[in-house]
């Protein structure tokens, strides 16, 4: 235990003592975070995805989907189950559901100065709060035509907003989870490659398996330490994104702490295997780098997983900070609670035992 103590502390030590490991572990993410906050912000896409469900079916509902349509930002698309539409919006695949009820036409032919605006249910998502504003204000915009077109205007149809998730987030909420998932990956996948090629050309780790230090208190030392500094650069990261841009946790801490572990440990497994396949310290840096650097587009760092294109959904679906991002967003943001994203811990601990299981056959001391 004396010796699982002393290369935790050892190994803290060299991150503290080296400038250059302290920049890109502590400052650069946090620069990158406020770079695009600052530029981005609470900015959003400008594509807006729309179901409609036409209970109506009447000349009036086909004129309000035509202007509707009409709008280049809009993606529309029709629907014939408001139920199956409004867990589609859930699934963050619509930003606005539209619902015409029936009698929408007859309500708008025998509409009088004396008689009330007919409500028209619009659904949002406001997990996706740009995007769903910006459709709330076409689809409302679209309506306010449709009374005008009425002679004597009065107010013939009025929308009836209702929020699926009572948030108000836009892209700096987006971004800063997968500013922690980044971290977690370059910090032990690309750090572990590179740092444990580094001591294997040295001769460092062939004196330590000299002593009796054993391979697991090795190991172990190395995990605890790199868990402590992601989760202090995390909070960091939050402590800096709730001061500056207001972005708040909305789910369990300790559910957030949890998937920072699970990452940390699924990343340096492979970081292990990176160690293991690499010659020397001039080649962990670009396998690491190859492996690393498509992940950063498709696993859900700076875009939506769900904006990908439909032949790349598979192997985005299985890279696993992928589920490490959206599994900090979903806690962050939504507030899920950490069982119902049981699909997103059990892939990283799938990655986690398989990628220790070939780390273990791959590392070498010398």
């Amino acid at each position: 235990m004396k010796a699982y103590w002393q290369l935790t502390l050892a190994q803290l030590r060299i991150f503290a003592r080296n400038p250059q490991v302290l920049f890109f572990t502590l400052l650069f993410p946090i620069i990158l975070m406020l770079a695009l906050g600052s530029f981005l912000g609470n900015s959003g896409g400008t594509s807006i995805y729309m179901a409609v469900v036409d209970h109506d079916g009447s000349t009036a509902s086909k004129q309000l989907l035509s202007t509707l349509s009409e709008n280049d930002a809009i993606q529309l698309d029709k629907s014939s189950d408001v139920n199956e539409a409004l867990d589609e919006l859930k699934n963050n695949e619509y930003q606005v559901v539209m619902e015409i009820p029936e009698g929408y036409g007859d309500q708008l032919q025998s509409h009088t100065d004396e008689s009330k605006a007919f409500d028209l249910p619009v659904y949002y998502n406001e997990t996706d709060a740009s995007a769903s504003q910006l459709g709330l204000t076409v689809v409302e915009s679209a309506v306010d035509q449709v009374s005008k077109n009425i002679e004597n205007y009065s107010p013939v149809v009025a929308v009836q907003p209702e929020g699926v998730r009572a948030l108000d987030l836009g892209y700096i909420d987006f971004l800063v989870p997968g500013i922690v998932a980044m971290m977690i990956m370059n910090n032990n996948m690309n750090g572990v490659a590179g740092q444990i090629s580094a001591w294997r050309e040295r001769g460092i780790l062939r004196r330590m398996q000299g002593t009796r230090l054993k391979a697991s208190t090795f190991i172990a030392a190395q995990i605890t330490a790199r868990v402590i500094l992601n989760g202090l650069q995390a909070l960091l990261v939050l402590m800096v994104a709730s001061l500056l841009f207001q972005v708040q946790v909305n789910g369990s801490w300790l559910a957030l702490l949890t998937f920072v572990v699970l990452g940390t440990l699924a990343f340096m497994a492979i970081g292990f295997i990176i160690a293991g396949l690499a010659k020397n310290p001039e080649s962990a840096g670009p396998i690491a780098a190859f492996a690393s650097f498509p992940m950063l587009f498709l696993g859900g760092v700076f875009f939506s997983i769900n904006t990908m294109p439909e032949y790349l959904q598979p192997i985005v679906h299985i890279l696993p900070i992928s589920h490490l991002s959206t599994a900090l967003r979903e806690t962050m943001n939504v507030g899920t609670p950490f069982f119902d994203l049981w699909t997103h811990w059990l892939t990283l601990a799938a990655w986690l035992v398989g990628a220790f299981i070939i780390a273990s056959r791959t590392f070498k001391w010398e």
